[in-house]
């Protein structure tokens, strides 16, 4: 099945404690059915000093439900995803305005 959501899309966050917030996606696990949005569901992680990093207490972005997170359209809203063939390839496109994406 193709992915509706992938690495670099603009997402909106539909439920949970993020609700409303806005972001890009960093990362996917389809297998696990999760993604990383930057700037959503912070949590706080303790690293132990490296050679490179002083450690400490810092902010990580973690893993989120696909199906709490929409495409963002070019009107800011979210939208859901659909797939067309345009010419002889497979396109994703905004259910909303129907602008490929």
């Amino acid at each position: 099945m193709a992915a509706k959501l992938r690495k670099g899309d603009k997402v909106v966050v539909l439920a949970g404690k993020d609700k409303g917030k806005t972001g890009e996606i960093s990362s996917v696990n389809p297998s696990a059915g999760k993604a990383v949005v930057e700037g959503v569901n912070i949590a706080v992680r303790h690293v132990k000093p490296s050679q490179t990093d002083q450690g400490g207490r810092q902010p990580k972005a973690m893993p989120i439900e696909l199906s709490n997170l929409s495409i963002v359209d070019a009107n800011g809203k979210a939208t859901r995803v659909g797939f067309r063939m345009d010419g002889d390839k497979k396109v994703r496109f905004a259910k909303t305005t129907g602008d490929v994406i």
